[in-house]
């Protein structure tokens, strides 16, 4: 006996129109002025909270001056800042402080020739019914955000979807709400003249090897972009900021920055289309040093890379600040030397150019992880 199966097929428009050209060209410009030659971003998104778990370290309370204060002793450093910084992303609260003289933080960095952009994520939430995996909110309001804070000056934005490899995890579930919330996020970015930049965050927990590590970064940049073709994002107005390959923070092994950096291109080339402009990698927990390092071997590797590839760094540009400061005046001097000097290393390490141990920093050898990490 046989049996015929009628077969339907749905069909999927793909009646859309790009961005108004100008708007494609601003975008453009913006997403490629940010990883200039020899350029990366200088991240102080912290929340209140957790840039109050800093304060405490060295023995201040978590004041809005005294938050004011860090901020402030960052964006005055010295001109050279924007020789290897042509970004900062910025929490709520900073696009609005000013320094002791009274100019807006925001003016203080486009004086500097600086992007000023926006943290646009309200932070994660248990994603229901998963294998213990969170999502990241802040959707409901975002268009109106975003037109405030481009109003405000700001010309790009960050949004970050955390993931963890464990037995079970990332679940399909996780993967997708991370692409989806990602492409979502970009596109109302764009249609309001921001340029997104995607965080999709493999954490460093765990105790996968590398191997596991690259395969889950490929899963989630593939469904990433896939993601933000649906959503007509527009690639060439976009920025990606992925997790290095590297093994677990519990795994026995450890790999060479040449390995990482392997890896990691390969991981790249396989997930992200060369029409966009710019990898700007997180540093997630590493060291100071060892994220000057590997970023230096990825920009070294001999592999294809047909996007510029460098750095979007909080703690590992600002572990040895931090240390410095120690929340003194006749400290900030010192401290903006320590960031300048991060800031240079990690500028030369976009380009392959940084010999290790050739900048020595204060806390450059000492890890900054921290499990299941919050800004």
């Amino acid at each position: 006996m046989f049996y015929f199966v009628k077969f339907q097929y749905i069909t999927m428009s793909t009646t859309f129109s790009y961005p108004d050209p100008r708007l494609q060209d601003e975008l453009r410009k913006t997403a490629e002025a940010i990883v200039a030659p020899g350029k990366g971003i200088l991240a102080v998104d912290e929340t209140n909270e957790g840039i109050g778990k800093l304060l405490a370290a060295v023995g201040l309370q978590n004041t809005e001056n005294n938050r004011r204060r860090y901020r402030q002793l960052l964006f005055t450093a010295d001109d050279a800042l924007s020789e290897n910084v042509s970004a900062v992303i910025l929490f709520d609260e900073t696009v609005y402080q000013k320094t002791d003289n009274g100019q807006s933080f925001i003016e203080v960095l486009r004086q500097k020739n600086i992007i000023p952009g926006i943290k646009l994520d309200r932070d994660v939430v248990p994603l229901f019914l998963s294998e213990d995996e969170v999502t990241t909110q802040g959707l409901d309001d975002l268009a109106k955000r975003c037109t405030e804070y481009r109003k405000q000056g700001c010309r790009f934005a960050k949004w970050r979807c955390p993931l963890k490899i464990s037995e079970r995890t990332p679940s399909v579930q996780a993967v997708q709400d991370m692409a989806q919330v990602l492409a979502r996020y970009a596109s109302i970015c764009q249609s309001e003249g921001l340029v997104p930049i995607v965080e999709p965050d493999v954490l460093l927990d765990g105790n996968h090897d590398i191997v596991r590590a690259q395969k889950v970064t490929e899963v989630a940049l593939a469904a990433l972009y896939k993601a933000l073709s649906d959503h007509h994002v527009f690639l060439e107005g976009t920025l990606l900021k992925p997790n290095m390959v590297t093994p677990g923070q519990g795994y026995s092994g450890k790999s060479t920055p040449e390995e990482i950096a392997v890896r990691t291109v390969t991981a790249l080339l396989r997930g992200v289309p060369a029409a966009v402009p710019g990898i700007t990698f997180l540093s997630g927990g590493q060291s100071e040093e060892e994220a000057t390092l590997n970023l230096n071997a990825i920009n070294s590797v001999p592999l294809k890379k047909p996007w510029a590839l460098t750095f979007s760094y909080g703690r590992a540009l600002q572990a040895s600040v931090w240390k410095t400061w120690a929340g003194k005046d006749e400290n900030v001097r010192k401290a903006q030397a320590e960031l300048l000097k991060r800031t240079k290393a990690n500028g030369l390490a976009a380009q392959g150019r940084y010999k290790a141990g050739s900048v020595r920093s204060v806390a450059g050898d000492r890890s900054n992880y921290s499990a299941n990490h919050q800004y």
